[in-house]
């Protein structure tokens, strides 16, 4: 029996509300009341979650901010819609699944950064916060290697499609992106991979410059694993507190640490002999 008189009403309320619906249910039928209460409790703190995280403003969907709430107050922009799709993701039991493919599509094409799903999911299971920043940085790097393939091969014939449908994607930046290559190509990834500068951009310029491969990977494996590292450890550490400071600063938390590891190579370059 799953439930008995006397047990926590909080308990059979979680069971009845959460756990019984969904598939694992067949805990019941295997006797395990542990298994079913540690799930339903679980999925109860996903939704919590889920519903704080869309009462937050999207503020580090793109770089046009007009594009996220456009309309009426009583309406939605498609990208506001876009984005409470993504956390939809976190009242999901696929949620790893959907944190992995976000990740992935948004390296190339997707305007909603992984960071959103990947910090409801670790507030609602911080233990879990290092899997899915691996899941995150690992699926990124390879929609990366998707973007670079993008740019190498197929340029000519999507240029239009991606300068005129994909936020944050514009002649001007792509143009700039490419002069940065020219300089320093692996760390023009690596600073697009950690901060808020649209990566798909530099992904498929790296393509379109013939940027080795390899560069590529490890930049974008440095970069995007600093980020989604540094998510989760706030994540597992702080939990909800730090969903609230992420949301308002994880950008300029990012920019800054940026400028602070530039200025440690540009001092070890100078003060050191050779």
């Amino acid at each position: 029996m799953l439930w008995s008189p006397g047990q926590c009403p909080l308990d059979l309320a979680i069971l009845l509300f959460v756990a019984y619906p969904e598939p694992h249910s067949s805990y019941e039928l295997l006797g395990d009341r542990q298994r079913a209460v540690d799930f339903g409790r679980a999925a109860a703190a996903r939704r919590a979650a889920f519903s704080t995280a869309r009462r937050c403003r999207a503020t580090s969907m793109t770089s046009e901010p007009s594009d996220v709430t456009t309309g009426t107050a009583g309406r939605r922009g498609p990208l506001r819609r876009l984005y409470d799709w993504v956390l939809s993701w976190a009242d999901s039991q696929y949620g790893t699944a959907g944190l992995a493919a976000i990740s992935f599509a948004e390296s190339s094409f997707f305007p909603i950064p992984p960071d959103v799903l990947q910090i409801a999911l670790s507030v609602a299971r911080p233990t879990r916060s290092f899997l899915y920043a691996a899941v995150s940085t690992v699926a990124s790097v390879a929609g990366g290697i998707l973007g670079w393939a993008i740019g190498w091969g197929l340029w000519q014939g999507v240029a239009a499609w991606f300068f005129a449908y994909v936020p944050g994607f514009s002649e001007a930046k792509f143009e700039y992106v490419q002069s940065l290559y020219q300089s320093n190509a692996f760390l023009a990834i690596f600073a697009a991979a950690f901060t808020p500068i649209p990566y798909k951009v530099f992904t498929i310029a790296a393509g379109v410059c013939s940027v080795p491969l390899g560069s590529l990977v490890v930049a974008s494996a440095l970069g995007r694993g600093a980020r989604f590292f540094l998510v989760a450890t706030a994540t597992y550490f702080f939990g909800a507190a730090a969903k609230r400071f992420l949301d308002r600063y994880l950008e300029l938390i990012t920019l800054l640490l940026l400028v602070a590891i530039v200025a440690g190579f540009l001092a070890l370059r100078f003060l050191l002999p050779g």
